[in-house]
C-alpha cells in the first residue's frame, strides 16, 4: 500500500500530462481527437486500505510511501470517498478503548457506496472468537446512528460477517439508476464518478447497435446491465464466482431479462466458440452459442491485456469495445485489431488522478473494402 498525494490546485496540469503521454504512444494510430473523461478533485475513491499502528495506548492508521518506504500517518485521505473519511476517526476513537477488536489487528479495508453504505473488513494475527463478535456487532450498533454500516473480521481461514460482505452502490447512468452489488475482495471500478462516465461512454458509442452484445470480463455485470438496453441480447463471461453471483444479484435488482452471465474464462469462451471443447457451463445455463447474433464484442481484460488466441477472436467481430487498464498492452492488442477495424472513438478516463495509472477506451468497427 502506497500513499497518493492529492494537488487540486494541479489537477489540470497532470491530466495534461497523462494526455500528452497518451498521445505520444499512441502516435503510430490513425485516431479520433482523443475524449477526456475529469475525475472529482478529491473524494474520489470509493475504496481504500490502511495498515494499523500500535504504540502503547495510541493506535493511527498509516500508509507506506513507495519512494522512501517511510510510515506517514493518516488520520485523513483526501482521495478516499467523504464517507471513509468521516468514520476513519470515529473507528479509531473505538479502537484505541477496545483491547478486544485492537489486539493483533494489523489493516482496515474500506468499501463504500456513492449510495451512503459502507463496509470494513478488519485483519487480524489472531483466531476470531465469540468474544470478539460479541465486540463488534456492539461497535455496528454504536455506529449505526451515523452510519450504514457492516463488518467483516478476517483471520487466517476465518471469515466472520457482521451483517453483509457487500455495499449496494446506485450509478446514475444516461437518465437512469443502476443498482449494483458490490461484494468485498471481488473487483469494482474504484472511481464512482468516473465509472458513472465510462458507463455513459460506452452507451453512447453502441447507442444505434443491431444484433447481440458478447462481453468477456464482465466482472459483475457493471458493463452488462447498462448496455443491455442497446442490444436484442447480452452474453457475458466472468471467471470470479464472487463475482458471477454479484452479477446475478445485479440483473434481478435491476429487472433486466435480456443478460446471461456465464462463468467462464476468455480463454475457455474462445475455445467454445471456436468448436474446441464443449462446457457443461453453457449447457447448464441452456446457451446455444450458434442462436447469438453477436455482431460487438466488449472486453475490460486484467493489465496483462488479451492473449493471442482470444484477439484473434475478438478480431472477427464486426464491433469492438475495449476498456483497458494498461495502455502498453492496449497498444500491442489495437496493432493487430487495427489490420482489419478502424479507430472510432478513443477516451482517456481519469481513473486514478495524480498517479501515473490511466483508463483507456477504444471503440472500433471493421473496415470493408
Amino acid at each position: 500500500m502506497s500513499i497518493e498525494f492529492v494537488d487540486p490546485d494541479n489537477y489540470e496540469s497532470q491530466l495534461d500530462a497523462k494526455k500528452a503521454q497518451f498521445n505520444r504512444l499512441f502516435s503510430t494510430f490513425e485516431l479520433p481527437e482523443l475524449e477526456c473523461f475529469t475525475s472529482p478533485k478529491t473524494h474520489y475513491r470509493m475504496r481504500s486500505q490502511f495498515r494499523v499502528w500500535h504504540e502503547d495506548m495510541d493506535l493511527y492508521f498509516y500508509m507506506t510511501d513507495q519512494e522512501t518506504r517511510q510510515r506517514i500517518r493518516v488520520d485523513q485521505f483526501p482521495p478516499a470517498s467523504e464517507l471513509i473519511n468521516q468514520l476513519m476517526p470515529r473507528l479509531v476513537e473505538e479502537l484505541k478503548v477496545s483491547p478486544i477488536l485492537r489486539y493483533k489487528l494489523f489493516q482496515a479495508n474500506f468499501l463504500s457506496s456513492m449510495s451512503g453504505e459502507i463496509m470494513v473488513s478488519f485483519l487480524y494475527h489472531k483466531i476470531l472468537d465469540e468474544e470478539w463478535l460479541t465486540a463488534i456487532k456492539a461497535l455496528k450498533e454504536r455506529l449505526s446512528g451515523e452510519f450504514k454500516i457492516n463488518f467483516i473480521g478476517r483471520a487466517r481461514k476465518q471469515k466472520l460477517i457482521v451483517d453483509h460482505d457487500y455495499v449496494i452502490e446506485k450509478l446514475q447512468v444516461d437518465g437512469q439508476e443502476l443498482i449494483y452489488q458490490q461484494v468485498e475482495n471481488s473487483f469494482t471500478q474504484p472511481n464512482g464518478k468516473i465509472s458513472e462516465k465510462m458507463l455513459d461512454w460506452a452507451i453512447e458509442c453502441t447507442r444505434n447497435s443491431e444484433g447481440d452484445l458478447l462481453e468477456l470480463y464482465c466482472g459483475n455485470g457493471n458493463f452488462s446491465l447498462a448496455l443491455a438496453k442497446n442490444f436484442n441480447r447480452v452474453l457475458a463471461t466472468e471467471i470470479s464466482t464472487p463475482s458471477v453471483n454479484s452479477a446475478q444479484y445485479n440483473i434481478a435488482a435491476n429487472n433486466i431479462d435480456n443478460v446471461t452471465i456465464v462463468r467462464m474464462s476468455a480463454e475457455e469462451f474462445t475455445q467454445a466458440i471456436n468448436g474446441v471443447r464443449e462446457f457443461n457451463r453453457l449447457k447448464e445455463k441452456n446457451v446455444d452459442l450458434s442462436s447469438y447474433q453477436c455482431n460487438t464484442i466488449f472486453v475490460d481484460p486484467p493489465r496483462a491485456g488479451l492473449d493471442d488466441e482470444t484477439v484473434k477472436m475478438v478480431q472477427t467481430y464486426d464491433n469492438i469495445m475495449y476498456i483497458s487498464c494498461n495502455p502498453e498492452t492496449l497498444k500491442a492488442n489495437l496493432e493487430v485489431f487495427t489490420q482489419t477495424h478502424d479507430i472510432k472513438r478513443f477516451s482517456l478516463f481519469d481513473q486514478f488522478p495524480y498517479t501515473h495509472h490511466t483508463e483507456a477506451g477504444v471503440y472500433l468497427v471493421k473496415r470493408y473494402d
